[in-house]
């Protein structure tokens, strides 16, 4: 699948899950695929960093940690895209737990 198809899934994803949740809010089709395309290359360059430096804490915590670094992840989309709010942190949890399935029923569609 191209880069732009799964960018547009993503977008989708945010849109969805932003609707389902209350507390997110995306303002407009644009902004949820600058959110798409932010919260992509956060998973790429930062989470893994993070994932590394938090490794004593996840083995503690039996991976449940995983769970708050996707809401930093979040929170730093948060912080970078004007237009998407999230305000808390059970909101940014529920969001990210949603956007990973509503992005894994989208794709498995398509």
């Amino acid at each position: 699948m191209g880069l732009l198809a799964k960018i547009l899934i993503s977008a989708v994803a945010v849109i969805i899950s932003a609707y389902l949740i209350p507390g997110v809010g995306v303002d407009s089709i644009l902004t949820a695929i600058i959110v798409a395309i932010v919260l992509g290359l956060l998973n790429a360059i930062v989470k893994p960093i993070l994932v590394i430096l938090t490794i004593p804490v996840t083995i503690l915590t039996l991976g449940l940690f995983l769970l708050v670094i996707n809401v930093i992840i979040i929170y730093l989309a948060d912080y970078l895209v004007p237009g998407f709010s999230v305000s808390g942190f059970f909101a940014a949890l529920f969001f990210s737990i949603v956007l990973a399935i509503v992005g894994w029923i989208l794709d498995s569609i398509f």
